[in-house]
């Protein structure tokens, strides 16, 4: 039986907003700040008109896409006790790098003897309600209350499938149930609010190429073509991005959502004193949610894209997220992996250059050589 017709309901609200604001960070000596809000370095802002959105769900409809997968995701019980090796700054020797995937965009690094998580979501639905909008297609590999210490947690944007409410309050009631401090949410500019409403007590805000530290490791916000909305009216009104993440020992990134575009080849530039000629020890760059390409292709890179931003960034090596979790747009969940490997293949690079994992798969990589 064909399916009814509809439009997912996370992309009715956010394509449909665009009323203009006042942006309360304007800075006009900043390219991507406009009065109203921000924009991309190279592709301005990446505003589709609702009849485009239209033809979309149209075509999806009539061509009964995504089809199924074939097969599940592939998934593994989670090595929980690994995972909750967790040394402070006054341990004397750091483990090795670890990273575990919990599904989607949501990772668990540990290294630098801090416990980091990009874009956690952990509820059901990628949606402003847990009634209705992409369903997750199989639990997160770690469950809330199987994570370690969590000392921060970066947003790289506001949409549900990254930003997640649920998750937000689930991870400070985590902490207070276990009496350790709140973590750091790091967001970008305009998300503060929104997660004091929610009850975080611990978040800094930060434009492109803004800067913290915390116990040796920094954090800097990075640029990345894509956009931001949760509502009605809200369109690009707070900022988007990525993360380079400087541990002692192991110097990884976080691209966010994005297209493809020349600001991997100048965040290469920007962090060359930091990183030399080795570049990133790792990446973490999107590999799902990119069909059809005249919808996609300026806010979700294909894998083959992702291949040119791992060679851009110079990495030693990345790691594929934002698939097999959500079905968010045409192609099926297990699409991204073949279609990597074909990008693989094409680029001459080996399957441990640019790797997946399992749901909750823990993998220990080597520490950064010493300098």
């Amino acid at each position: 039986m064909r399916r009814v017709f509809c439009l997912p309901l996370g992309f009715l609200l956010v394509l449909l907003s665009g009323c203009a604001a006042i942006n309360p960070y304007y800075d006009a000596g900043k390219s991507h700040h406009t009065p109203s809000g921000f924009r991309n370095r190279y592709a301005d802002t990446v505003n589709k008109p609702f009849n485009d959105l239209l033809r979309w769900r149209w075509q999806a409809w009539r061509d009964d896409l995504p089809r199924p997968a074939g097969q599940p995701t592939p998934q593994q019980a989670a090595n929980l006790a690994l995972i909750a090796e967790t040394p402070t700054s006054a341990s004397p020797v750091a483990p090795p790098p670890r990273v575990t995937w919990i599904g989607h965009a949501s990772v668990l690094i540990q290294a630098g003897r801090l416990n980091v998580l990009t874009d956690p979501i952990f509820s059901d639905r990628a949606s402003p309600v847990q009634f209705l909008g992409p369903r997750r297609a199989q639990p997160p590999g770690l469950a809330l209350n199987e994570l370690p210490r969590i000392d921060v947690v970066l947003i790289s944007h506001n949409h549900y499938d990254h930003l997640d409410t649920g998750s937000i309050q689930g991870l400070i009631a985590l902490a207070a149930e276990k009496q350790q401090p709140q973590p750091l949410f790091i967001v970008p500019l305009g998300q503060k609010t929104l997660l004091a409403g929610l009850g975080a007590t611990r978040v800094s805000e930060l434009d492109w190429w803004d800067r913290l530290e915390l116990e040796g490791t920094q954090f800097h916000f990075t640029p990345a073509q894509h956009w931001s909305a949760r509502g009605f009216g809200d369109r690009s009104q707070t900022l988007w991005g990525g993360f380079a993440v400087f541990a002692p020992g192991f110097h990884w990134f976080y691209s966010g959502d994005t297209g493809y575009s020349k600001d991997f080849a100048d965040i290469r530039q920007h962090f060359a004193g930091l990183n030399g000629p080795r570049g990133f020890d790792l990446a973490l760059l999107p590999v799902g949610a990119y069909e059809p390409r005249w919808f996609m292709k300026e806010q979700h890179v294909n894998p083959a894209e992702a291949v040119q931003i791992h060679r851009d960034l110079g990495a030693q090596r990345s790691l594929g997220v934002h698939w097999g979790t959500f079905a968010l747009t045409d192609e099926p969940l297990d699409q991204p992996p073949r279609d990597l490997a074909n990008a693989r293949a094409a680029a001459g690079l080996a399957e441990e250059e640019f790797f997946l994992m399992k749901i909750g798969e823990t993998r220990q990589l080597p520490a950064r050589p010493a300098s």
